[in-house]
C-alpha cells in the first residue's frame, strides 16, 4: 500500500481484491444491465449476494429501465461484502480515445464521489474502471481516474479516505507512477 494526501483526504494504491475492502463503500465498474458480468462486476455480484442483485432489479424496474448509461451511477447495499454500499457506474469502452472516452471516465469517478457524499459516507474504494473487458489503456485511465480524485478533493472535504484497489501488480504499478507524477 502506497499512500498521498490530498487536503485532508487520504488516497491510497493497494494491491489487492476490492471485494475484501471495509469501507463505506466500494465501487462497481458495472455493465449497463447492472446484473452482473465478468471482472470486478462479477466478483462483486458473486460475493456480494443476492441483496445486491435484488436492489439491481428494482433500479432497473424504476430509476433506469433501458439500464444504467455510461458515467452515470445507482447504489445498492453491499450485501455480504465488508463494505455497507456498492456504487455501481458504467465506464466507457475504449474506442481509441476519440468518442469522448476521457470525459465519461471523469464522469463515472465524479459522479461516484458525488454519490458517496449525498449518501453521508466517509471512505469509498475503487477499481480501475474501463480497463477490463472495457479495454481502456490502463495508462490512461490511470491518469484521468487520478487526476479527476485529485481535482475533486481539491475543492470537496467531506470525505476522508479514497482507495484505488488494483487487482494485478502489472496495474498497481502503472498507478503508483501516475500518482508519483501527480501528488
Amino acid at each position: 500500500m502506497v499512500e498521498f494526501r490530498v487536503g485532508s483526504v487520504i488516497v491510497q494504491l493497494i494491491l489487492g481484491d476490492i471485494t475484501s475492502m471495509e469501507t463505506d463503500a466500494i465501487v462497481n465498474a458495472a455493465n449497463p444491465s447492472l446484473l452482473g458480468g465478468l471482472g470486478v462486476d462479477g466478483a462483486i455480484h458473486s460475493k456480494g449476494g443476492v441483496k445486491i442483485l435484488e436492489e439491481c432489479k428494482k433500479i432497473r424496474a424504476t430509476i433506469w429501465p433501458e439500464g444504467l448509461p455510461t458515467g452515470c451511477v445507482a447504489i445498492t447495499c453491499g450485501g455480504n461484502l465488508k463494505a455497507k454500499y456498492v456504487i455501481h457506474t458504467v465506464g466507457p469502452v475504449w474506442h481509441g480515445g476519440l468518442q469522448g472516452e476521457a470525459e465519461l471516465l471523469r464522469q463515472a469517478y465524479r459522479n461516484s464521489l458525488k454519490l458517496a457524499i449525498t449518501n453521508g459516507l466517509k471512505t469509498v474504494a475503487f477499481p480501475s474502471i474501463s480497463t477490463g473487458a472495457y479495454g481502456y489503456p490502463i495508462e490512461e485511465a490511470s491518469q484521468v481516474a487520478l487526476k479527476t480524485i485529485k481535482t475533486f478533493l481539491e475543492k470537496e472535504t467531506k470525505l476522508e479516505k479514497i482507495c484505488f484497489v488494483l487487482f494485478t501488480e502489472q496495474t498497481f504499478k502503472v498507478y503508483l507512477s501516475a500518482a508519483k507524477h501527480m501528488f
